[in-house]
């Protein structure tokens, strides 16, 4: 079957105005200006027409409650129940690709959809991240070896085990190593320390002698400078970028994943002035963090940290675009959300092309102008490899 797409069409990098996208046995078989719709072809129309939507930053937890202890307690059963939901929630929310950087279902879920065995988005997963004893992940409250094996991270505590770590996330089925080069904020507001440099830089080179990259949690400037010095392909949070890092990380072609969906959530910190740390590094982050981003031209990814609780569900993702339209401009936005984040994780993906996989999404009113447009409300159509969906603005108008 042909399918022909007529909108204002954005191709992951420019605007090409009123064009039509056609679509034939999986892949973009035209692309022109104006209606030109081919004999015979179903037609759909909207006001906008662009590559699905890239989330890089995720986790499919598959929990209620949203904190340490449930993200390890939760069963493999409930996790895979609950995220096969929510990859279909995403797919029809306009995410037609994300990034899981740790969980206990991610890889799992990945083969399926790759198989067609379950409806959503490709999922590049980290399988478990890699994290230090006691450090930002490990449920302290605990016994270690129970903690350890309810967890969804590998513990390792020199170079030898962090290599061990990353074979086992190999073993797994993992397409991307996930790694905490800090955990967050302990008593006395301080950020708790993850890898050392020489633990972080034999997690990076195991890493890419598999081909994989390495993503890093990153909280403070020591953790970003080992971040760096260490060779990591993409950092995440990133809180308390400064001139400095910022420009050795343009140098360095390394993306900057902000995910600034998460802090607009709140969370509970139970010790008083680590809340306080917290709070001032997030304000920072709404304004100097990205700010000097933006100036330094640093590659700028959508990223969530949403994780399919009831704080931050799966399916208002696009929620990171709106924070990120304070600080770019609307093309740029569309940017993050689609080609840069596809290059970001090392897919080829977030792009309309002839003779490209036939990964779309159709909307209601133009993100290019208002990034609420986004909103899954506003999804008509979704394309996942040629195969049509209806989006939530199909399915609730």
């Amino acid at each position: 079957m042909t399918l022909a797409f007529v909108g204002k069409v954005f191709d992951g990098h420019e605007i090409l105005g009123l064009g039509t996208v056609v679509v034939e046995g999986g892949e973009i078989s035209r692309i022109s200006r104006g209606e030109d719709i081919p004999p015979g072809a179903q037609l759909f129309k909207g006001d906008f027409i662009m590559p699905g939507m890239i989330d890089a930053h995720l986790h499919f937890f598959g929990v209620e409650e949203d904190n340490v202890m449930a993200w390890n307690l939760v069963s493999e059963v409930d996790a895979a129940i609950r995220s096969t939901r929510d990859m279909e929630i995403l797919l029809r929310s306009g995410f037609t690709a994300v990034r899981d950087l740790g969980s206990k279902v991610g890889t799992r879920l990945s083969r399926l959809q790759r198989r067609g065995e379950i409806l959503g988005p490709t999922v590049v997963a980290s399988g478990y991240s890699l994290a230090i004893t006691g450090g930002d992940d490990d449920p302290k409250e605990l016994p270690l070896e129970m903690a350890q094996k309810l967890s969804y991270s590998f513990y390792c505590d020199s170079p030898h085990e962090c290599r061990k770590a990353v074979r086992l996330a190999v073993r797994q089925g993992a397409s991307v190593i996930k790694v905490y080069a800090s955990g967050a904020f302990s008593q006395g507001g301080k950020i708790q320390p993850g890898f050392n440099v020489e633990e972080l830089r034999t997690i990076v080179e195991e890493s890419h002698r598999f081909g994989l990259r390495v993503a890093s949690h990153a909280y403070g400037r020591e953790a970003l400078l080992t971040s760096i010095t260490a060779g990591v392909d993409t950092v995440e949070h990133g809180l308390g970028l400064d001139e400095d890092v910022a420009e050795m990380m343009r140098e360095r072609g390394i993306c900057y994943v902000p995910t600034l969906a998460t802090y607009e959530v709140p969370f509970e910190v139970s010790e008083p002035q680590a809340g306080k740390v917290r709070e001032e590094m997030v304000r920072r982050h709404f304004t100097d963090d990205m700010r000097i981003a933006v100036t330094h031209g640093l590659k700028i990814a959508l990223g969530t940290d949403y994780v399919g609780s009831r704080k931050r569900p799966h399916g208002r993702n696009y929620r990171e675009a709106v924070l990120l339209s304070k600080y770019m401009g609307g093309i740029d936005v569309l940017r993050a959300s689609t080609s840069v984040a596809s290059e970001c994780i090392g897919l080829n993906a977030g792009h309309l092309r002839e003779g490209g996989s036939a990964d779309l999404i159709v909307l209601r009113g133009d993100p290019s102008i208002n990034s609420e447009d986004l909103a899954p409300q506003n999804v008509l159509y979704v394309v996942k490899s040629g195969k049509l969906y209806r989006g939530y603005g199909t399915i609730n108008s």
